[in-house]
């Protein structure tokens, strides 16, 4: 086993340097249509339920009145805990802040629980790139847990939700992380704090390359994550 610290033989051995043009590149929100249920409607993701998806279309006056009905339900707790009609009150208050031109408005239109916080708050959600939101879809990170995350402007946000899911942190350390990003302080740090390492994970490698990977460290004299991050860094890049 291995994990992916350490950058190139220029870098330090944790994997800290100078960012490439691939890592600007990510896109840190949503780039598909605002109500639009992509990991909803996905059958990979959501099985035979992906059927029960609902697309929100913030021009159209009866789509954005069934999001009004939605983001209530969901404001009221009639969710429960359920991951993926979560997601769908995310998107019905994306939809219902878009189709009303504020937050306010939405709040207005919405009425009952439904508060100009609440609605924001799973909005970002909702803003969230794809695959952030699969990965709430699945289970693997709370949608409130997605909230904090949301929170976080940028790569960190990527980062934020990586680590929340390798460090196995609770809801409350990544509100805690996410806050103290917001404040100033940098990502790696907050997370230390919480005994979490940036970048650190384990992998299972077949064992004829756990073998090479540590031969070739051992020959070179570089940590075995450094050869790791090279080779993915060249796979990202091609």
């Amino acid at each position: 086993m291995a994990d992916n610290r350490s950058g190139d033989r220029s870098r330090k051995s944790d994997g800290t340097g100078p960012a490439t043009s691939r890592d600007r590149s990510i896109p840190t929100d949503r780039e598909s249509p605002v109500g639009a249920p992509v990991i909803r409607g996905d059958e990979s993701v959501a099985g035979s339920r992906a059927r029960e998806a609902v697309q929100f279309d913030p021009d159209d006056p009866e789509s954005l009145a069934a999001a009004a009905d939605t983001v209530r339900d969901f404001a009221g707790g009639k969710t429960g805990d359920d991951h993926l009609f979560m997601l769908r009150g995310a998107a019905a208050c994306a939809a219902l802040v878009r189709g009303e031109g504020s937050y306010k408005a939405a709040a207005e239109r919405a009425g009952d629980d439904a508060t100009v916080s609440f609605i924001r708050k799973w909005a970002r959600v909702h803003d969230l790139p794809r695959s952030v939101r699969k990965q709430v879809a699945i289970g693997k990170i709370a949608p409130t847990a997605a909230k904090h995350i949301a929170r976080v402007a940028g790569e960190a946000r990527l980062l934020l939700a990586w680590a929340a899911i390798d460090g196995d942190l609770t809801v409350r350390e990544v509100r805690s992380v996410a806050s103290a990003v917001n404040d100033g302080t940098p990502i790696e740090a907050a997370l230390i704090d919480h005994g979490v390492v940036l970048g650190e994970f384990t992998v299972r490698l077949s064992p004829a390359t756990y073998r090479d990977l540590r031969q070739q460290a051992s020959i070179e004299d570089i940590e075995p994550g450094s050869i790791v991050t090279d080779a993915l860094e060249t796979h990202f890049e091609e």
